[in-house]
Order: C-alpha cells, then sequence, then structure tokens
C-alpha cells in the first residue's frame, strides 16, 4: 500500500503532468492535441502519460493511428481515484491552468488529421 500511494504521489508531483490532468478533467485528448496546448515534442508527453497510465491516473485508447488519453475511472489501488479527486478540487484559479483551458478551447476547434499531421522540416 505505501508502494501504491508512492507511485501517485511521485506521477502528481509534477508541473507538467499536473496540467495533463487538468486538461483530461475537460475532455478525453490525443497525444498531438496536448502537443499543441502543452507546447511540447511527442517524446516528453509520451513520457508524461507513460507515468501517469503507469499510476493508474489516466487510461488510454487507439482509434486508427491516434491514442486517445482520458482520466481513469477505474480503481486500481486504494490511492489513484483519490488523488483525481483531490486534484479535481484544486488549481481553479491558477493563471497557467486557466491558459491551458483557453489552448484547450482552440486546439479541439482543429481538425484532428490537420493538427496530427507530421510536420515538414
Amino acid at each position: 500500500m505505501l508502494r501504491d500511494f508512492i507511485i501517485q504521489a511521485k506521477a502528481v508531483s509534477d508541473e507538467t503532468r499536473v496540467r495533463i490532468l487538468k486538461l483530461l478533467e475537460e475532455r478525453e485528448l490525443c497525444v498531438c492535441q496536448l502537443m499543441d496546448i502543452l507546447v511540447m515534442g511527442q517524446s516528453t508527453v509520451s513520457k508524461h502519460l507513460g507515468i501517469l497510465k503507469t499510476a493508474g491516473l489516466v487510461e488510454c485508447r487507439r482509434d486508427g493511428t491516434w491514442t486517445f488519453y482520458r482520466l481513469s475511472d477505474k480503481t486500481i489501488n486504494n490511492y489513484n481515484l483519490d488523488f483525481l479527486k483531490l486534484l479535481s478540487s484544486c488549481l481553479e484559479d491558477d493563471i497557467l491552468i486557466q491558459e491551458d483551458k483557453k489552448k484547450l478551447n482552440e486546439s479541439v476547434k482543429q481538425d484532428i488529421k490537420v493538427l496530427c499531421k507530421p510536420k515538414k522540416v
């Protein structure tokens, strides 16, 4: 049980991961949408999503070439849903979280096929 708690605590102890969780409170998102909102590369976003998934805080599903993430609603240990519940009641007045949610509203208006199209270098 202590190990489960520590895994959860470490997962939510990073600013980027908290930002991702706050965005996923709003809706399911694909990696490309998170990259667009957070202005981060695919490997960075995927690394953070992997940590959140291992902690049982997010779930993913594949749809063609896209992978979509959402907050977990399954109890995998004694703490994952408690951490999500705590987080849902916090940080709504944080400027960075508010900016992320504004970017989210713009990002979801874009066609996912255009947004997730590989960029030419």
